[in-house]
C-alpha cells in the first residue's frame, strides 16, 4: 500500500508542474494559446517518437488507421477532452495563481458523476456529503482570492476551470462509450488498439490538433518566446509522460477498489505541491485564512469522497 501511495504522490508532484509552469509563463508575458497549443505539439512529437524508439511502430500504424476511419469522432472527442479542457486551464493561469487553479480543478470530482448521468449511466450516491464539502472548499478558496484580487479576475480564473472540469470527463467518456457501443450518435468502435491507453491518448491528442490551429488563427497571439518553448516541453514531459506513467502504474497495481480509491485520493496533493512550487519558485504570497480553510476542506472532502467510493 505504501508503494502505491508513494507512486501516487509522485504523480501528483509531477502533475502539479502544469499549474506552476503555466502560471510562470503567464507572468513572463507568454500568451495562454501558446502555453496550451505548444504543450500538445510536444505531446504529439513524444507520442509518435516513443513507439518508434521502443519498437512499437505497429501500434502507431494501427492508431493512425483508426484515426482515418473515425476522424470525425476523434476530432470531437479530442477537441472537447483535450482542447476545451486545457484551453480553460491555461487561460485561467493568466488571472489566478496556480494553486487556486489546482484547487478549483478538483471540481472535476463533482463533474464526473454528472457526466455519467448525462450519458445515461448509473452513478452511486455514496459520498454526496463529501462532494458538498469539496464544493464549499473551492468556493472559499475563490472567495479568499477575491479579497486580494478584483472579482473580474477571480471569475476569469475560476469559470474556465469549471468548464475544463466538465470537458475532460466528457472527452474520456466519449471514448468509453465508443468502445462499449449502444449510443446511436456515437460510433461503436471495435478495435484492439483501443485497449491500449497509450493509443487512446495519442488519438485524443491528434484529434485536438485542429482545435489548437484554429485557436492560433483566431486569436493571433504574438510568437512564443524561447522560454515558452522550453516550459511547454517540460509540462509535456513532467505531466504528460512521467506523471501519467506513475499514476497509471499505481492504479494498475491496486488490488481492490479501496486501494484504487486511495491512489486516486493522492492526487489531491496537487494543490499543496502547486502552492509550494509557486511560493518557492515564483515568490508567490501564501493564501490568507479563508484560502487555507477552503484548501483544507477541498483536500479533506476529496480524500473522504474517494475513499467512500472505494468501500464495498
Amino acid at each position: 500500500m505504501l508503494k502505491l501511495l508513494g507512486a501516487g504522490l509522485l504523480a501528483a508532484l509531477f502533475f502539479s508542474s502544469t499549474f506552476v509552469l503555466n502560471r510562470l509563463m503567464s507572468l513572463e508575458g507568454g500568451h495562454w494559446v501558446w502555453s496550451a497549443s505548444l504543450r500538445y505539439a510536444w505531446m504529439t512529437l513524444f507520442l509518435i517518437a516513443g513507439p518508434i524508439l521502443i519498437g512499437r511502430g505497429g501500434l502507431l500504424l494501427d492508431a493512425m488507421r483508426l484515426l482515418r476511419r473515425h476522424w470525425l469522432f476523434w476530432l470531437v472527442a479530442g477537441t472537447i477532452g483535450f482542447g476545451v479542457f486545457y484551453a480553460g486551464v491555461t487561460f485561467a493561469a493568466s488571472y489566478a495563481p496556480g494553486w487556486v487553479v489546482a484547487t478549483t480543478w478538483q471540481v472535476t470530482v463533482l463533474a464526473s458523476p454528472l457526466v455519467l448521468l448525462a450519458f445515461g449511466r448509473r452513478v452511486p450516491l455514496r459520498g454526496v456529503f463529501f462532494t458538498i464539502l469539496i464544493f464549499v472548499g473551492i468556493v472559499l478558496v475563490n472567495l479568499g482570492e477575491m479579497r486580494a484580487e478584483n472579482w473580474r479576475n477571480v471569475l476569469l480564473g475560476a469559470l474556465p476551470v469549471l468548464a475544463a472540469a466538465f470537458a475532460y470527463p466528457v472527452g474520456l467518456q466519449l471514448v468509453w462509450e465508443a468502445r462499449s457501443g449502444g449510443h446511436t450518435r456515437i460510433p461503436h468502435i471495435v478495435d484492439p488498439v483501443l485497449s491500449d491507453s497509450f493509443a487512446r491518448v495519442l488519438l485524443l491528442t491528434l484529434g485536438s490538433l485542429p482545435f489548437w490551429l484554429l485557436m492560433i488563427v483566431a486569436v493571433q497571439p504574438q510568437p512564443p518566446s524561447a522560454g515558452q518553448w522550453v516550459n511547454t516541453a517540460l509540462v509535456a514531459i513532467l505531466s504528460g509522460v512521467i506523471a501519467t506513467s506513475l499514476f497509471v502504474f499505481a492504479r494498475h497495481q491496486a488490488r481492490n477498489a479501496y486501494e484504487l480509491a486511495a491512489v486516486d485520493a493522492t492526487q489531491s496533493a496537487e494543490v499543496l505541491f502547486a502552492l509550494a512550487g509557486e511560493i518557492v519558485l515564483l515568490g508567490a504570497a501564501a493564501p490568507g485564512t479563508i484560502g487555507w480553510v477552503g484548501m483544507a476542506l477541498t483536500i479533506l472532502g476529496l480524500v473522504l469522497y474517494l475513499l467512500a467510493q472505494g468501500r464495498r
